[in-house]
């Protein structure tokens, strides 16, 4: 069966995200060290047909990349030369963590995992691969990065109300 894989990458550990066999849903899958995530996804591959890569790219928040894109640059070139054919989107993950965090908060996940960074990681990955579904599926849109509201002391902007603008 035909299947997504949603990437959030990091230095230290990658969140992983997998698409159901139609491509309507997302569902977080795992998290790996960041040297092992190539294998990690050959292994799959064996057992899943993998049409696309969606990869969360970090940017500021005027959209400019981050300092942290160029670490992901040199992953996206690593997984194209690994992945031949296999198309790769960039999904904007900005705010993917504070959503990742809110929706263990609204399913009443336990303080002690809330705080396991394996899993915000692998719940931010999901988060962007919906993101990209959501769109591109013509679906009813999940909550996205550009419709999640900045706390005022996450915004470097004075003066900003904090509440993000719906499109």
């Amino acid at each position: 069966m035909e299947r997504i894989i949603g990437i959030d990458y990091g230095r230290k550990r990658t969140g992983l995200a997998v698409s159901d066999p139609l491509g309507i849903f997302a569902s977080a899958m795992d998290t790996v060290h960041s040297a092992n995530i190539v294998d990690y996804i050959k292994k799959y591959a064996e057992n899943e047909t993998v049409v696309r890569f969606v990869v969360g790219y970090p940017r500021n928040l005027d959209g400019t990349p981050s300092e942290a894109a160029s670490g992901v640059d040199v992953f996206l070139r690593t997984l194209a030369n690994a992945f031949p054919g296999i198309p790769i989107d960039k999904e904007d993950e900005r705010f993917t963590s504070v959503i990742a965090h809110q929706a263990m908060i609204d399913g009443g996940m336990k303080a002690s995992r809330r705080r396991d960074k394996e899993e915000v990681d692998k719940i931010s990955a999901a988060i962007i691969l919906q993101g990209w579904l959501d769109r591109h599926n013509g679906s009813t849109p999940s909550a996205s990065a550009a419709d999640i509201s900045v706390p005022e002391n996450l915004s470097r902007t004075k003066g900003r109300s904090g509440k993000g603008r719906r499109r």
